[in-house]
């Protein structure tokens, strides 16, 4: 919102565990709003694997005014964040091209 986005455009996903959760229910959000695509805002080390898991979906995105968090965090925790990203990014991908009508249609479970 800082960036100028407005309030009303934002929408926080406060149900989601993990990533893959949270991309099938901005997909499903995406899709039944009718909207063109998403906005994704997370640090940048997670963007790629946040955007492919909604490119998978069928969702357009781009990605958000973020800064890097590799400050704040520390070296060897963005070094660790993003060897994690290099092992989950093929994972969940292939779950999603598994079970993408799944995603698509259920709401993630409490």
């Amino acid at each position: 919102m800082a960036a100028g986005v407005a309030s009303d455009r934002v929408v926080l996903d406060d149900i989601s565990r993990d990533t893959l959760q949270s991309a099938a229910a901005a997909a499903r959000y995406v899709r039944r709003e009718g909207l063109e695509g998403c906005i994704v805002c997370s640090d940048t080390y997670h963007l790629p694997r946040i955007r492919l898991l909604l490119a998978l979906l069928g969702v357009p995105s781009s990605a958000g005014p973020v800064a890097s968090g590799l400050v704040q965090a520390g070296l060897g925790y963005w070094i660790w964040m993003s060897l994690r990203e290099a092992a989950a990014l093929p994972y969940d991908a292939a779950i999603v091209l598994v079970r993408r009508r799944a995603l698509l249609a259920a709401p993630p479970s409490a």
